[in-house]
């Protein structure tokens, strides 16, 4: 095993976070468009707590869509404090409209990706993976998927005695577009689009390969592997079995944004159930929320009247319908923001991001409502008058 060799600040801000100095630290980002800038949010504490930037003591940087944006600019040497500002500016130029009659279902895409390919330009240059890598001592991992060959492409560079990487030449800002590519949202970069469309929204689980099975393999062994694992935030839609057979508008506008956004948390969860399964002997710890009253309550409260789109003054007030957050609704980023100050205040009362937070009874994840169902499942999946009356389209 390659031990890493701590200085002093290193070994203050390991010991800060309760993480073994034999361990190798890995920071992953999950995507979910304006929903990043909660991420930033448990980052900037991370940091605060640490003593250090993200970069100057963590290993390596995993990210997907949203997430590869912070990851890249974590990559490139900035503290969180500076990607919430650096963030803000490429939201407001990403989501601009192609034309007044785009629009994701009728004449996509959506967004026209001028602005937010310049602003990479000026904050990035023409830097690539291998010198940002090799300068700043940290390894990097972005999801894409390639429509091409089909397949989910994986731009990574490791600086594992030598840089290795099949895209360490890769421009960042390059990867980074491709990253965020979301059809319907954007066009394709050429043949990438959003690694968000693949199983790995939440890029954890591969960045844990690649770093300990191909190129970053002898550099991180297990059990030595910290993985902070950080979420976006995800709502938690339940339909009943009529909706589904007749939902509200267009079958297809419900049966594709639901897939769209199902799929990915569904990847997330087996993901999370895998890690803490006891399968993988590890430091795992994962922070995530859904967007629900429920969930909410459970926060600490905060004074929310300046934000404009909802009649709620506090976050204990508002509603399901107000926490319906797409990727998109620019309208709701300074919610998102307050959404992921109060999470953050939460995790601080817990555990202070030393470990999981996944204190229940199921040992799943503590800030995301699910519903019980089983008690009204059981009885139809053992009727055979149930399923012979149940209509078949």
């Amino acid at each position: 095993m390659s031990v890493k060799q701590l200085t002093a600040a290193q070994l203050q801000a390991y010991q800060n976070l309760n993480i073994h100095p034999n361990n190798r630290i890995i920071i992953s980002l999950d995507g979910g468009g304006i929903r990043g800038i909660l991420t930033v949010q448990l980052l900037k504490k991370i940091e605060e707590i640490a003593g250090l930037r993200i970069g100057q003591f963590c290993d390596m940087v995993a990210g997907t869509s949203t997430g590869a944006i912070i990851a890249g600019l974590i990559a490139s040497g900035k503290s969180a404090v500076e990607i919430e500002g650096l963030y803000k500016q490429l939201v407001s130029k990403v989501f601009l409209k192609r034309d007044f009659l785009a629009n994701r279902f009728a004449n996509p895409p959506s967004y026209d990706k001028k602005n937010y390919r310049a602003a990479l330009k000026a904050t990035l240059n023409d830097v690539t993976l291998a010198e940002v890598c090799s300068q700043n001592n940290i390894d990097i991992f972005i999801t894409s998927k390639d429509l091409t060959d089909n397949e989910e492409t994986f731009f990574t560079c490791f600086n594992n005695n030598g840089i290795k990487g099949t895209y360490q030449n890769a421009l960042l800002r390059i990867v980074m577009e491709a990253t965020m590519s979301a059809p319907t949202y954007f066009s394709p970069l050429e043949r990438f689009i959003d690694g968000g469309v693949t199983t790995y929204n939440n890029p954890a689980l591969a960045a844990l390969m690649e770093a300990t099975r191909y190129d970053g393999r002898g550099k991180y062994e297990m059990p030595n592997v910290t993985l902070l694992s950080l979420g976006t935030g995800e709502t938690v839609k339940s339909f009943s079995a009529a909706e589904a057979a007749n939902p509200s508008g267009p079958d297809v506008y419900f049966w594709l944004n639901y897939v769209m956004n199902a799929s990915s948390d569904d990847a997330a969860s087996m993901q999370n159930d895998f890690f803490r399964s006891g399968l993988m002997a590890m430091d795992y710890r994962r922070y995530q929320i859904s967007f629900d009253a429920a969930t909410m309550a459970k926060l600490p409260n905060r004074d929310i009247t300046a934000l404009h789109f909802t009649n709620a003054n506090s976050l204990h007030a508002l509603t399901d319908g107000d926490l319906d957050v797409q990727m998109d609704d620019t309208t709701k980023f300074d919610l998102m923001a307050e959404i992921g100050g109060a999470m953050t205040d939460y995790i601080m009362q817990k555990n202070k991001f030393k470990g999981d937070l996944n204190d229940t009874p199921s040992k799943r994840d503590e800030l995301i409502t699910s519903f019980n169902g089983v008690p009204q499942i059981l009885p139809l999946v053992t009727s055979a008058t149930w399923i012979d009356n149940t209509p078949t389209g």
